[in-house]
């Protein structure tokens, strides 16, 4: 059962080849089993997800029969769930239980969804490699001497190895799309204000986008009808309707017109990535697609910007940590600012303590024009240089990251390359763009991924996009060996 899809489940339960119990239970022996080597979990949550799996199998006897009733998802540990640890990954919030479900958790709760756990993560979300987290590095099971991308790394991680068939992941600058690439998965970064970000403990808030992972766009379609919609208790959230995103997978991809930025195939990215993309971009134009070379000419600047707000909003949102009213708090501090200092020192590892670092520096009088308002003109630069490409082109395609994955540790003494591992992912943060990453082949066994960006709540055919292209590719159906 381990094998099946997100898709292929719900007809399963639908047919009553299996029940939810029974899957469940499989799926959580394998966790038990398997995850050790890629320490993909922080929480398992055994007994919540039997009786949720129970529960669902009821409703289903009584004639009920949603496609996401009784599947199992996992959830990065960023959205709180009632009663279960929500780390963040990090040693500052490691005894915090959340005292309500996050809106994305209530909604695939409601829609019948069986939750196996919590996956690990970067502290705070702040990470391109999964190494940062409180709770040890995950490795990617396609070569576990590799990271498997990050923030999202747990979750990707998880589907890849077949421990679930979908999960809960955020992108602040491309933690869904990177993960999915250099694990063979599909992960969707949804349009900003899409995917309701109430419960979802922030990292950076006007980047910070919840999405799914899965290992095709049919799953992905699934879980981002259960996901998407309007929360009142969102200010970010939009009233935009949200489309039937399974119905449109199938359409003609006939007259399509992608643009591929002649910025993305410069001197950092991998030759062999390249020739990648090309032979994806030939399935396309198979398909009926019109190619036509594009220019984003200000996305030279988008990894200074990027680096400047990130960090900008992640000191204003970080700073309520201080061991006064939850997370961890210091041993007998001597006064309240040795308590704050103590508690924040101790809490925050080295990549959460930098940034805070450098936010707050951006932020600080003297310097807030100078770095924090030129960021901002230069995110509107971005946004303008997409709305100018989305006036000759449908899509935007090009690399998901300029490397595969690499070696743990390799970049740990460097941040600076481990941030230029984004370089083709912040821009759709910075402008509020939906993306997606879809598999698209290897480099020395190691898997690579093509991303799509689109206009402002097109998140309906990237997926149409990705599912025609894996219709006629089998990249996404490759397993990693021992898994």
């Amino acid at each position: 059962m381990h094998e099946l899809t997100l898709a292929e489940i719900a007809r399963g339960l639908a047919d009553k080849s299996f029940s939810s119990e029974e899957l469940t239970g499989a799926l959580l022996a394998r966790v038990k089993q398997l995850d050790p080597q890629i320490n993909s979990f922080i929480s398992v949550t055994e007994e919540l997800a039997l009786g949720q799996a129970r529960a669902a199998d009821a409703r289903r006897a009584a004639g009920e029969n949603g496609a996401l009733l009784g599947a199992p998802i996992a959830h990065k540990d960023l959205f709180c769930t009632l009663g279960v640890r929500t780390s963040c990954g990090s040693k500052m919030l490691d005894n915090f239980k959340a005292p309500y479900d996050a809106t994305v958790v209530a909604k695939l709760a409601e829609a019948g969804m069986v939750t196996l756990g919590k996956t690990n993560m970067d502290e705070f979300a702040m990470g391109s490699a999964n190494e940062s987290s409180h709770y040890g590095a995950v490795k990617n099971p396609w070569n576990l001497e590799h990271v498997p991308g990050g923030s999202s790394g747990g979750s990707a991680a998880a589907v890849a190895a077949r421990l679930l068939p979908a999960t809960t992941g955020t992108d602040t600058g491309g933690s869904i799309r990177q993960p999915a690439a250099l694990t063979n998965l599909t992960g969707l970064k949804p349009t900003y204000g899409r995917v309701s970000r109430w419960g979802m403990i922030a990292y950076a808030s006007s980047l910070d986008q919840g999405g799914p992972l899965a290992r095709t766009a049919e799953d992905c379609a699934l879980l981002l009808q259960g996901m998407a919609g309007f929360d009142a208790k969102d200010s970010t959230s939009i009233d935009e309707p949200v489309p039937d995103y399974s119905a449109s997978l199938g359409g003609s991809l006939q007259g399509l017109r992608i643009g591929l930025p002649k910025e993305y195939f410069g001197a950092g990215l991998d030759p062999r990535i390249a020739e990648l993309v090309q032979a994806s971009v030939k399935e396309l134009e198979k398909l009926g697609a019109v190619v036509k070379e594009i220019s984003l000419p200000n996305m030279q600047h988008a990894i200074p910007a990027y680096y400047v707000i990130a960090p900008a909003e992640a000191s204003s949102n970080l700073s309520r940590f201080d061991g006064v009213r939850f997370g961890y708090r210091c041993e007998e501090p001597k006064d309240l600012t040795d308590l704050y200092k103590r508690s924040r020192g101790e809490g925050f590892g080295t990549e959460v303590q930098r940034r805070i670092m450098v936010g707050t520096y951006a932020l600080s009088a003297g310097y807030y024009d100078a770095y924090y308002v030129k960021a901002q003109q230069i995110r509107r630069l971005i946004k303008n240089d997409f709305m100018s490409a989305f006036e000759d082109v449908d899509l935007i395609l090009g690399p998901t990251t300029p490397n595969p994955a690499w070696k743990l540790g390799a970049k740990s003494s460097d941040p600076v390359a481990a941030y230029l591992e984004d370089v083709y992912t912040i821009t759709a943060n910075l402008a509020g763009l939906p993306g997606l990453s879809m598999p698209a082949g290897f480099v020395d066994g190691l898997p690579v991924g093509v991303q799509l960006l689109a206009p402002y709540f097109q998140e309906g055919r990237l997926l149409n996009v990705a599912h025609r292209y894996q219709q006629v590719t089998d990249w996404h159906t490759r397993a990693p060996n021992g898994f």
